[in-house]
């Protein structure tokens, strides 16, 4: 007994070395990583690095990231403040929020900083393309697809989309079974962007087909760089070239189209404004152009969607006060083919063929609807910042951010932290939006509300997105409502896009013939 004893010691001897072995070897490694950042600021700057963790060798923060989600960054802006270093994918990033340091950066476009995208997103969408684009191919691209978000396209487009959305909505209504909204509305977007914007001649069928395509390509934007069998790149190209297959044909039919035919859609409002300024786009220009368009608008607009029929189910005070605007506005009734016109049924018809009554300069007399959905982009901003590369070493909050690095800037968190508002921050409150915080949001600037960014890069298509998301606020206001199909409300899921974890499972009923219109006239 007494040699196995020794024998059993010698062992544990040993495996409690190799411990303090491999301790002290991960604790030299550590050490050395930090030393590396800390030795990484530039020397000719006097300032120090932001305060942050760099966390484990190689591997950064960012499996803590990928866990924690949010809380990541809320966890480490109390501890850091609104300006911090951390090390994720790869990268050494400054994570900043606040108006002052966001206004900083964004309109630091092409001076301070430049934007990052991955690299499979520059192989996917292609090199004729805004996110592609700095200095001033940038602005002259920026110009030209500006002109197909003007206001006088908007005015086209509005009918088109109230009329797209009033289907839907009323579709909703006649289904015997739950709806799962983040889903639905991802194939909403995409219809009127495929439609509207890009004026594609497509039956329920061949848009079914393509959004499948589009999702596969979106799904594998941001993979890793490897052009390899089954690689998420390998997909993505695949399903980038079956789009760009289908967009040719579409395309070559617009440029044998009549050059002095109406400019109905997007596509044709790019067209048209490249050859006033005597350029005259390639195809594989307008393939790349025409997948980023669908690109921008479809997930955003799809989370915002969703998020404005959550919140609205949630503030049942808000819906009544809408019901009421619309009452005054002369525009509660839905429509003449309401509940019961489809042959007798209960429900209401989907392919309802009532003109829309609906113009730009109506959702601009809705001033509470408009306040409603400054209000959810607000509170679930799609998207929860954006990343840009540094330019050259510059000062922010005191700090040194050097060149090279990626600066994250965050729309969430400075959301979150704003002080303009007469109310909390976390929770939902029109009101902020209404006549009597213009003055004091005013006096602070406009980087407290950055659900669209800013400066060079900020979207062009925001007004577009905020009129969608008022022509479907006042659909379901005055067409249905909607109930949970699930014990409780789904949590939010905040990376990549915003979207309930569940795709948020409701019921909608259709409301009776002139219940909208009599709710309101009754507050």
């Amino acid at each position: 007994m007494f040699p196995w004893g020794l024998s059993c010691l010698s062992v544990l001897g040993a495996a409690g070395t190799a411990l303090l072995c491999a301790g002290l070897l991960l604790s030299l490694a550590q050490h050395l990583w930090t030393l590396r950042w800390t030795l990484s600021r530039d020397r000719a700057s006097a300032l120090p690095l932001p305060k942050g963790s760099m966390g484990w060798p190689f591997f950064g923060e960012t499996l803590h990231w990928l866990v924690q989600g949010s809380r990541f960054h809320s966890s480490r802006r109390e501890r850091y403040g609104t300006v911090f270093k951390t090390h994720l994918l790869g990268r050494p990033v400054i994570r900043v929020s606040g108006a002052e340091n966001v206004r900083t950066i964004l309109l630091g476009e092409h001076r301070l900083v430049r934007s990052q995208w991955p690299q499979s997103a520059h192989i996917l969408l292609g090199s004729h393309t805004l996110i592609g684009s700095v200095g001033e191919p940038h602005r002259q691209r920026r110009k030209v697809l500006a002109r197909a978000f003007s206001r006088a396209a908007l005015q086209r487009f509005v009918p088109r989309l109230q009329g797209v959305l009033r289907r839907e909505v009323r579709s909703w209504c006649a289904a015997r079974r739950p709806v799962a909204v983040y889903q639905a509305s991802k194939a909403l977007t995409f219809r009127m962007a495929a439609r509207i914007l890009l004026g594609l001649r497509l039956d329920d069928a061949q848009c079914a087909e393509l959004a499948r395509t589009f999702e596969q390509f979106v799904e594998n934007l941001f993979s890793l760089p490897l052009d390899v069998p089954f690689s998420g790149l390998r997909k993505g190209i695949r399903a980038r070239d079956q789009l760009h297959r289908y967009l040719e044909e579409a395309i070559a039919e617009k440029l044998h189209e009549d050059k002095a035919a109406e400019l109905s859609d997007a596509l044709d409002m790019i067209i048209h404004s490249t050859r006033e300024l005597g350029h005259e786009l390639s195809v594989q220009e307008l393939k790349e152009t025409a997948v980023e368009l669908l690109f921008a608008a479809f997930l955003t607009t799809a989370s915002a969607s969703t998020s404005l029929v959550l919140l609205l189910l949630q503030h049942p005070a808000a819906v009544a006060k809408i019901r009421q605007e619309l009452a005054v506005q002369g525009l509660g009734r839905a429509c003449g083919c309401a509940p019961g016109a489809a042959g007798g049924g209960t429900g209401p018809r989907p392919d309802c063929g009532c003109e829309p009554d609906l113009s730009l300069a109506a959702l601009g007399r809705l001033r509470y609807i408009d306040c409603v959905v400054k209000e959810v982009l607000r509170l679930l901003p799609p998207v929860s910042g954006g990343y840009r590369t540094a330019l050259r070493t510059f000062e922010l909050d005191g700090y040194q951010i050097p060149k090279g690095w990626s600066v994250m800037y965050s729309i969430r968190d400075t959301h979150e932290t704003a002080a303009v508002y007469g109310s909390p921050p976390e929770g939902f409150d029109p009101e902020r939006f209404g006549a009597a915080g213009e003055e004091s949001r005013g006096a602070c600037g406009r980087f407290h509300y950055i659900p669209f960014g800013g400066g060079a890069r900020s979207c062009l298509g925001q007004e577009l997105a905020q009129a969608v998301l008022q022509l479907l606020a006042v659909e379901l206001v005055r067409t249905a409502r909607w109930e949970l199909a699930t014990p409780a409300f789904p949590a939010m899921q905040t990376v990549p896009i915003v979207h309930p974890v569940d795709g948020l499972r409701l019921f909608f009923h259709p409301l009776a013939p002139s219940a909208a219109a009599r709710d309101g006239l009754r507050l």
